[in-house]
């Protein structure tokens, strides 16, 4: 391998090599201290200890061409030397450290405590045992037996909660092992260059080691410490470790040091790897923040080091010192970059991430669903725990006041322990309730129904890395699409060619071409590209050949091929170390070149790059013999228009080959860009087709369908960039839309000064469908323009897909980020919330439905959740009130919520998609979560539920002819009665389940019932454990069996759900009036203001009051209105010709003013609905004025909005005005 030419120096350094670890020429501290230098200090080292970057790679055995020999045995004793590169990420939970969380549950802890003193009472016998004077208290102690059973309710409790904290702790584990699973797939998806043996090969960067010799290009994220062979104009980001923003430049001869985790923004080079995993920079720091467990053991042996470094090296001893110290601060420095920017290690992995993650999950803000649940259930829980409250004290009262006050008896102190006995059984009865008011299924269902479809889109091709984008997604109203690789398939073929003043439009044969235009032809795009782009054999037999790297360039290549010529021979002649300089594409240069010296000492450059932007730099061109002549800027109009213009209309991209010779003697000052790209000689211009994937217009006509704006984004030229979308369906002849290029965006979204204004970038977004020749900066200004706008009443939601290093600013600020998974490049990846795997727009289709699916599968579960909670809360609370015992037993309801919660969950969650997900609009992020259809189906069930059980409660035992099990004593066996009204309610439930799979009033509720088999299988076997549990369940489940007959009728009430739903479903929405709001949302804080349903019955006289100071509100508002519109009359007439746009900002600040604040804490009171309007016509005429910008019928908006809408253009025309001191006093 070449170790022979240096050997005298080999020798020299022979002696070192025993004390060197493994056999190689240098320890892993020496690598180390290297690699905490930078700059000058590094170059120095390194001649100081090995000569140069050869000596170095020499002592680590390893060439710097070949690479490694990659023989196994070798690689093994590397990574045993050196270490392996990874970061061992942090111990996931136990199962038991996830049941203890469980635990922590307040509703399960209030449980255990009743559940514990049930128990303890049970087994506590009071001696006054057969005192009459006890009375009533005593009477149900009748035989030994049935005292010795009360032991089972409280056991049953605790048996149920332990079920409850199996179940949760389980689904969190899975969760857990899923995501875990989820990020190993992420981590053995990156894959890194590696010259190993003389062949550049893809490898995990999990199995890169010390010695490999890595090849980075544009795009990378480094994976591991290394440094700089050779490199061409290569530029890195390292503000992930330094925090500093500017681009650092590296050269073998100026900075050669690149580390891990940062990225390359430009150019390529070769590196030589030499540190890894816990060695590299980002390891030590994530070691630092503790990521890795042995940091102490570490730092001593560091110490140690460290000294033995200052013993050994007499002459380095200070620099060492100080070496250490600078160490110390860099580190610091580093772990402050780590707080400000999370940096993801780049050892394949986000392994780490997940533990920021975990971290800050209570940081992050939640997503819109997330939001609104948490505040649901809070909303819910409340209203439970003052019903339970209630409950108990009434049940505390009644006991109290019938046995002491009407009967007279006496508190007599033997007669306690039974007294308590029955209290504790009232603290159970409540807590049932409460149990059954709070719906605990609700995290249960989000947790479900998002991993269950993580898991799926990971079948169509959508690896979601953040487990909200995939809720988000369904709620997304544009998406910014790239147009190259997403639309298209990313297969570069150039179809035309215009070369020696002939435009072809086909690829011509090449004895038709002077000789020598198609040699400079050939070697400019043979030399001038990647050396990494190849066009390889294909697969299969008669396959396309495989593209490999750059895809454009792979068209040109292409196009070598197709004139009959190889570029092989080319390369190797003028292998990469030989290339003189290279300026490799960037999106500001639009363009690469390269230069090599020829034989006789002058050099050449070579250029490509988009064919307007170079041929404003030729000033000749080759004519038809293949001699040079003049090349006018008016020659260059008419070129435009008679060849790149027809090839762009045909979707073609157009790429421009030129070249430029330089003299020997003053050689040109290569980093004065401006002088060296102009004054080029034009060879052609190429017409690459890059077709449109197959797929991709029936996916934009969904998605038009379904109420998203598609928009197209690209570099490319805006011929092309129309053709493209035209073929698409982005844009439709003959519809009213902009097609623009990134000049013209920019000059119509800047002021005079050049700054963006949003109410400029309001003018152009709706329209906009094409965004041709952007530069990154234009697609960031675009999202966060859409994302900022408040010209529509629903915040709009973008979706954005990028591939390039450039895109990372609009993947990280849109709402979703679609990395592609085969062209994106790292830096993309890391920006990303999901990653297309197979670069296809449709996927983006399939995510939007699952996103949509998601939100549906929540809804579904809350319609059914909240029945069971209203009508169960109601039973329980009013039985307690009237029986003084719930006709539900604590057992069983527990019981109920298991199945409801845990089960239905399941069953609901695991709905699949449908493609009528996509034939309709967007939910907006203030839309309610339960809609009025979902309300109207939660009462109507609601009441046919309770109508049901109140008969069977109170005159139950008249029509089944049995005894009735009302007011039993404390420890009676468990009555037929009260049997036959848990089985009812059991089934009604069931039933419903199969009512909750439509929520927006669907009448075929069984429609694809057998897509979903876990659906079918909960049914059922929710089903067959309930006949066991009635049957079989005794005591403990307070049930006593029930024979056929009486199971056909507790079915036969079931089934009536169905029947029902159907009745509901007729009902129009439009009836009930007062389901209008229900569930609102206010603007301000984007969450649903849910109460609970029961308080819908009525409207106390504070709500009345409440909104009556609405309305003299409005009336003041309408007041002020009307003065205003009169004032701007006049003005009209003065300010015909100015149009000043609406400014709506005031209304925001005006709405946050707390003392304006107008009370909405009962939105599902529409706050003015038709009912109020009529008492006051004024505001009816206010209310349906269309000039309010939000289309709410919430005149609360419209009434704000008109008078500070118009104040504020009016003020703003002359702040003198009047007006201006009215603004600013409302």
């Amino acid at each position: 391998m070449g170790d022979m030419t240096n050997s005298d120096f080999y020798a020299k350094n022979q002696r070192n090599e025993g004390s060197h670890a493994g056999g190689f020429g240098c320890s892993l501290m020496d690598l180390r201290t290297l690699m905490e230098l930078r700059g000058n200090d590094a170059i120095v080292k390194i001649q100081e200890d090995y000569g140069d970057v050869e000596g170095l790679c020499k002592r680590l055995k390893t060439s710097p061409t070949e690479g490694l020999a990659g023989v196994a045995t070798d690689l093994d004793k590397r990574k045993e030397t050196f270490g392996r590169n990874l970061i061992p990420p942090k111990k996931p939970k136990t199962f038991l450290q996830l049941v203890w969380e469980a635990l922590q549950d307040v509703t399960l802890i209030i449980l255990e405590i009743a559940a514990i003193i049930s128990l303890g009472l049970s087994f506590y016998q009071p001696p006054g045992e057969g005192n009459e004077a006890c009375g009533a208290a005593a009477g149900g102690v009748e035989d030994e037996g049935e005292s010795e059973a009360g032991w089972i309710e409280g056991a049953a409790i605790l048996l149920s909660v332990v079920c409850v904290v199996l179940v949760t702790a389980f689904n969190d584990w899975s969760k857990e092992k899923q995501f875990r699973g989820l990020q190993s797939r992420i981590e053995q998806e990156q894959k890194f260059q590696v010259v190993r043996g003389g062949q550049v090969i893809q490898l995990p960067v999990a199995d890169i080691v010390v010695g490999d010799i890595a090849q980075v290009k544009y795009g990378d994220l480094l994976p591991a410490d290394g440094i700089l062979i050779q490199g061409n104009d290569l530029k890195i980001d390292e503000s992930s470790l330094t925090g500093e923003s500017d681009h650092v430049r590296k050269a073998p001869d100026r900075d050669p040091m690149l580390l891990s985790g940062t990225h390359v923004m430009e150019g390529s080079g070769r590196v030589l790897v030499t540190a890894v995993g816990v060695n590299s920079q980002t390891g030590i720091i994530f070691t630092l923040l503790g990521a890795s467990g042995e940091e102490e053991e570490k730092k001593e042996k560091k110490g140690e080091a460290v000294e033995n470094g200052q013993q050994t090296t007499g002459k380095m001893q200070d620099g060492n010192l100080e070496n250490s110290q600078t160490k110390a601060v860099k580190k610091q420095d580093g772990a402050a970059a780590m707080e400000m920017q999370p940096l993801k290690s780049a050892e394949g992995g986000e392994s780490d991430e997940k533990e920021k993650k975990k971290v800050n999950v209570s940081k992050k803000e939640k997503s819109v669903l997330q939001g609104k649940l948490t505040k649901l259930a809070v909303q819910i829980g409340k209203a439970g725990l003052v019903m339970s409250a209630i409950t108990v004290i009434i049940l505390v009262l009644y006991f109290c006041i019938d046995n002491f006050v009407v009967l007279k008896r006496p508190w007599l102190p033997e007669c306690t322990p039974i007294y308590i006995q029955y209290f504790v059984k009232f603290f159970i009865i409540g807590v049932t309730v409460l149990v059954v008011a709070v719906p605990e299924g609700l995290p249960l269902a989000v947790t479900i129904s998002l991993a269950y479809s993580v898991k799926k889109m990971m079948k169509d091709n959508n690896l979601v890395r953040h487990l909200d984008a995939c809720e988000t997604m369904g709620n997304a109203t544009a998406i910014c699409s790239d147009k190259t690789g997403t639309l298209t398939t990313n297969r570069m073929t150039a179809v035309q060619l215009y070369v020696a003043d002939v435009h072809y439009k086909e690829i011509p044969d090449p004895s038709v071409l002077p000789p020598k235009t198609l040699e400079i032809l050939i070697n400019a795009i043979s030399i001038n590209s990647a050396y990494t782009t190849k066009i390889l054999p294909p697969d299969k037999e008669g396959g396309l050949p495989k593209q490999v790297g750059n895809k454009t360039e792979c068209g040109l290549l292409g196009l070598v091929l197709d004139l009959k010529r190889d570029y092989q021979p080319i390369r190797d002649q003028m292998p990469e170390e030989k290339l003189y300089k290279v300026y490799t594409f960037n999106s500001v240069r639009k363009s690469m070149s390269t230069v090599i010296k020829l034989p006789d000492g002058s050099f050449r450059m070579y250029s490509k790059g988009a064919s307007e932007i170079l041929l404003k730099k030729c000033s000749r061109i080759l004519n038809e013999t293949g001699e040079a002549k003049l090349f006018r800027p008016r020659d260059r109009d008419e070129m435009v228009k008679k060849v790149i213009e027809p090839m762009a209309c045909d979707g073609l991209r157009t790429i421009g080959v030129a070249y430029r010779d330089f003299s020997a003697s003053p050689e040109p000052d290569w980093e004065n860009e401006a002088d060296i790209l102009t004054d080029l000689t034009g060879i052609c211009v190429v017409g690459i087709e890059d077709p449109v994937r197959p797929e991709v217009p029936a996916a934009i006509q969904k998605c038009q369908r379904a109420g998203i704006t598609v928009r197209m984004v690209t570099g490319d030229n805006i011929n092309t960039a129309r053709a493209i979308a035209i073929k698409c369906g982005i844009i439709h002849p003959g519809e009213d839309f902009l097609c623009i290029d990134g000049k013209e965006f920019n000059r119509r979204i800047r002021n005079e000064k050049g700054e963006v204004e949003q109410e400029r970038i309001d003018k152009v977004w709706p329209k906009l469908r094409v965004l041709a020749r952007s530069s990154p900066t234009d697609k960031h200004t675009l999202v966060k323009g859409i994302i900022d706008s408040t010209m529509v009443e629903q915040r709009q939601v973008v979706a954005v897909t990028g591939d390039g290093t450039n895109d990372g600013p609009a993947l990280k600020k849109a709402d979703v980020g679609f990395a592609m998974g085969i062209a994106g490049t790292d830096v993309a990846k890391e920006a990303s919330d999901i990653i297309l795997t197979d670069d296809n727009f449709s996927s983006i289709v399939k995510a939007v439905m699952w996103g949509r699916n998601v939100y549906d599968s929540i809804s579904k579960f809350l319609q059914f959740q909240l029945t069971v909670n209203v009508v169960a809360v109601i039973v329980a609370f009013t039985g307690a009130c009237i029986t003084q015992d719930s006709p539900l037993k604590a057992v069983q309801m527990l019981w109920v919520n298991l199945i409801m919660d845990t089960f239905a969950s399941l069953a609901l969650a695991t709905e699949p998609p449908t493609e009528s997900l996509l034939m309709r609009k967007p939910y907006g992020r203030n839309k309610p979560l339960i809609s009025s259809t979902m309300t109207k189906n939660i009462l109507g069930h609601g009441v046919y539920q309770l109508v049901i059980i109140f008969t069977l409660l109170f005159v139950g035992e008249n029509i089944f002819d049995i005894d009735s099990g009302r007011n039993a004593p404390l420890h009676a066996p468990p009555s037929e009665h009260y049997t036959i009204i848990f089985n009812t309610f059991v089934m009604m439930q069931l039933f419903n389940e199969i009512n909750a799979r439509k929520i927006h009033g669907e009448r075929n509720v069984f429609n694809g019932i057998f897509r979903n088999p876990i659906f079918c299988t909960i049914v059922l076997g929710t089903f067959a454990v309930q006949i066991i549990i009635v049957q079989f369940g005794g005591k403990p489940f307070s049930c006593s069996p029930l024979d056929l007959d009486k199971w056909m009728w507790c079915v036969f009430l079931g089934v009536g759900e169905l029947l029902w739903g159907q009745v509901i479903s007729t009902i129009p929405n439009s009836r009930l009036k007062f389901l209008k709001g229900a569930g609102q949302l206010t603007e301000k804080d984007e969450v649903p203001e849910e109460e609970m349903n029961e308080d819908n019955e009525e409207i106390d006289h504070a709500e009345r009051e409440l909104r009556r100071g609405q309305i003299l509100w409005f009336r003041g508002l309408n007041r002020i209105q009307t003065q205003i519109r009169v004032v701007n009359a006049f003005r009209s007439s003065l300010y015909e010709g100015l149009e000043k746009p609406d400014s709506r900002t005031s209304i925001h600040n005006f709405m946050t003013h707390p003392e304006f604040r107008i009370e909405d804490s009962q939105p599902h009171i529409p706050l003015i609905d038709d009912t109020d309007a009529e008492e006051d016509p004024t505001l009816r005429k206010n209310s349906s004025q269309p000039s309010s910008p939000n289309k709410n019928n919430n005149a609360i908006d419209s009434g704000i909005n008109l008078t500070t809408d118009t104040s504020k253009s009016a003020a703003s025309s002359s702040p003198g005005s009047p007006l201006h001191s009215l603004e600013t006093s409302l």
